[in-house]
Order: C-alpha cells, then sequence, then structure tokens
C-alpha cells in the first residue's frame, strides 16, 4: 500500500505543479497507481469503468439543469435587480455600499449556483461603484470574492448535490435546507468586518431611497427571488425532487430572462446553451475521474487506514474535528472543490460518523470548509476572476483578506462545533 500511496501522490502534485488541468491529473495519477497494484491492460478498463459508474446517476441530472438555469439568471438582468433591492435594505448604513455587495452576491449566488458567477455579474457592477465612491479597491474587491462563495452554501447548489453522491446517498433536499443558517452566519460574518472596516476608513454613507422607488425596486427583484422559494419550498412540499427541481429552475429562469425581464434574446439560448454544456463536460469529467481516484482509494484501504491512524492519535472529538478542517483547508488551498469533495467524503465521513456526526452536518462543514479554498492562492478560482474584473493583483489582496478569512473560519469552527446551526432546519421539516 506504501507504494501505490507514494505513486499516487507524487504523480498527482507533480502533474499539478506542471499546470495539467486537475481532471487529467486525477486521471492519470489514478492508473498510474493501478499499474502498480493492478495488470496493465485491466487497470486501464477499471479506469474507465470507474468513470462510467461515476456519472452514471440520475441524481447528476440536476447539474446541468441548475448550470443552465444560473447561466439565463446571469444573463437575465438578476445582478442589477438583486443590487437595487440590496441598495434598499442596507445601502443608507455607514460604509452601504460594502453591505449592498455581500448582501448581492448573497442572492445572487444562491440563485445562480456558482461562485464564478456571482463574483463576475456582481463585482462586475459593484466594484468601479466603490472605487468611484472613495472605496479601496482592493477591499471592494476582496468582500466580493469572499461573499460570493456563500451561494454555494445557500441552495441550489451543485456542490451540495456532488457531496450527496460521493457520501452514498444523503438527501439532496435535506443538504439544501441544512445549507441556509451557515450561508447567512457567513455573510452576517463578512458584514461584521466591512463594518468595522467602514468606521475605521470612515467610508461613505449611501443615498436614502424616496419610498415609492424603494418599493419598486424590491417589486422588480421578487422574480428573481422567487426561484429560490419556487425550487426549495417545492422540494419541502413534495411536489418534485431535487432533479425535477432543476428542470423546473430551467423553465423559470427561461420565462423570467427572455419573456419577462427581456434581457435575454431568442438568438443568445444556443450560444448560453454551448456554454452550458462545455461547463458540464468540464464538471462531468472532474466527476468521474474524482470517482476511478476515489476507487483506488478505497481499494487500497486508504480511508480505513487514515481513520484509524486519526482514532489512534486522539480520543478528543474536538481534536480529531479540527484536525480534518485543517487538512481539507490545505486540500481547498490546490484544489478544485468538485474533485475534493468526491476524493476526501470517502476518507473523512466515516470517521465523523463514527465520532457521532450526522452526515448532512458533515457535508455542510465540508463544504463550507473548500469554500475558503476558492478565495486562497495558488488555485483559489473565485480569488483570480476577482482580481481580473479590479485589475489588481493577489499580493495587493492578501492585506484586506485577511480580516475576512478569519471571520469565514470563525463561521467555520461555530458550524463545526454547534451541529444546530446545519441540523435545525432539516430535523424542523422532517429530514
Amino acid at each position: 500500500m506504501e507504494l501505490s500511496v507514494f505513486v499516487l501522490v507524487f504523480s498527482f502534485v507533480i502533474l499539478l505543479s506542471l499546470n495539467v488541468p486537475i481532471a487529467i491529473s486525477i486521471g492519470v495519477s489514478t492508473i498510474l497507481t493501478m499499474l502498480f497494484t493492478i495488470a496493465p491492460g485491466p487497470a486501464v478498463t477499471t479506469v474507465a469503468q470507474q468513470m462510467a459508474t461515476g456519472i452514471n446517476s440520475f441524481t447528476l441530472l440536476a447539474i446541468p439543469f441548475f448550470i443552465l438555469s444560473g447561466m439565463l439568471m446571469g444573463r437575465g438582468g438578476i445582478a442589477r435587480r438583486l443590487i437595487d433591492m440590496a441598495k434598499v435594505i442596507v445601502g443608507v448604513f455607514p460604509g452601504g455600499l460594502a453591505y449592498v455587495n455581500i448582501l448581492a452576491c448573497m442572492f445572487f449566488g444562491a440563485i445562480s449556483g456558482s461562485a464564478v458567477a456571482a463574483t463576475s455579474a456582481i463585482g462586475g457592477f459593484m466594484i468601479p461603484v466603490m472605487n468611484k465612491e472613495g472605496y479601496d479597491k482592493n477591499f471592494n474587491t476582496a468582500i466580493t470574492v469572499t461573499a460570493s462563495t456563500t451561494g454555494l452554501l445557500i441552495p441550489p447548489s451543485n456542490v451540495l448535490i456532488v457531496y450527496s453522491l460521493a457520501s452514498g446517498g444523503v438527501s439532496i433536499a435535506a443538504l439544501f435546507i441544512a445549507g441556509y443558517l451557515p450561508g447567512i452566519l457567513v455573510g452576517l460574518g463578512l458584514m461584521g468586518v466591512a463594518a468595522i472596516t467602514a468606521v475605521i476608513k470612515k467610508y461613505p454613507t449611501g443615498d436614502r431611497v424616496k419610498l415609492l422607488d424603494a418599493l419598486k425596486k424590491i417589486l422588480d427583484s421578487i422574480p428573481s427571488l422567487l426561484l429560490i422559494v419556487i425550487v426549495i419550498g417545492g422540494i419541502i412540499a413534495g411536489i418534485f425532487t431535487a432533479t425535477e427541481a432543476s428542470a423546473v429552475a430551467v423553465l423559470y429562469s427561461l420565462l423570467l430572462s427572455v419573456l419577462i425581464y427581456r434581457e435575454v434574446k431568442w438568438k443568445e439560448i444556443p450560444e448560453i446553451l454551448l456554454k452550458t454544456v462545455e461547463t458540464t463536460a468540464i464538471v462531468m469529467l472532474l466527476i468521474g475521474a474524482s470517482t476511478a481516484m476515489s476507487w483506488i482509494l478505497s481499494y487500497e484501504n486508504i480511508p480505513q487506514t487514515i481513520s484509524t491512524t486519526l482514532v489512534n492519535l486522539t480520543d478528543s472529538k474536538i481534536a480529531i474535528f479540527l484536525i480534518i478542517n485543517l487538512i481539507l483547508l490545505m486540500v481547498g488551498t490546490f484544489m478544485d472543490m468538485t474533485p475534493a469533495v468526491l476524493i476526501f467524503t470517502p476518507i473523512f465521513l466515516p470517521v465523523a460518523i463514527n465520532l457521532g456526526m450526522d452526515p448532512i452536518h458533515f457535508g455542510i462543514m465540508m463544504v463550507l470548509n473548500l469554500c475558503i479554498g476558492l478565495c486562497t492562492p495558488p488555485v483559489g478560482s473565485v480569488l483570480f476572476v476577482g482580481c481580473g474584473i479590479s485589475k489588481t493583483s493577489i499580493t495587493d489582496m492578501v492585506k484586506p483578506l485577511l480580516p475576512l478569512y478569519i471571520a469565514m473560519i470563525v463561521a467555520l469552527l461555530l458550524v463545526t462545533y454547534i451541529p444546530e446551526l446545519s441540523l435545525f432546519l432539516p430535523e424542523f421539516f422532517g429530514y
């Protein structure tokens, strides 16, 4: 086993360091590992079989639908309407534009299910506006980048669907409901940092919106927010499953973007569909390759070995959960969220269950943990998008990001050690 683990880790790290795409790195390192444990012919066949098995799941059908729904929403003028509504709610406070940015990112991230989309859509508008009002450019970018990740916790979330697959069938509906309170907690933590920064740097107060204008902006944004109500409400009420809800989300997004807001033209639909196919192909390749790697890890009894090692290391549940979080934080700095969930769920979930942690609770903790990795170098995809929008460097981003990292880590610890934050809503709705 020691040789196979060495080959797996060494080849994977080398490939990543050579900037080989992560899906290819996972697949090649898995094949190389199997060559040392299985005959060459069966090794390649086994990888192919496991990749096919990994994506042959009805649950995964929700992912392309939610991706398409998010792209329609992203093109459909949703971001501007959510920003206008956020200005009405929190724009009048000192440093109000920072709160507007965070709240808009939370709303848009939840609707689109994509942190990158939220960073692009909200950041593309809010960062220049905040710059013009005298806010620090790097602070504006840091706020956008971190707040955008909350949409991966607040449903609908493709990552939670992937976790359901990796965990062996944890209820997607329960995971969706469980993500609300932790996602809001992260948003409130970021707002706390923004409030302190606004006082220290004396950022301006936003203009008060007249009552009639406020009502108009709120009413204009309600159709966008109804997507969340329709999807989650339908799932809770038992009207449709999470997979069926994704198709409903596409239909509603199409009606809203094309017929109601009229921001998306019919001639743009083929381009949106093509981008959806491209994104879906990338995600499915990641899932297939990660499933093959998870199989070889299980074949070599690596999850059981790690579980035994952690349990023998200490009897303290607090310490073991802290170690798991530290490992995942390190993993998140160099690995994309989807393969990280697929590879490390089979490793750490059995440990968590043995220590009495509910699989739903563990899933929310893991996703929140890996959200932090999206904002950290060297592989933080959301961080790179934010820097590209604001035309700043990662080096300049470090200082304003540090207090926001602290807020997210505090939220992570609270979610880890207070199970009710993740389990209260699922239990309340009978999951």
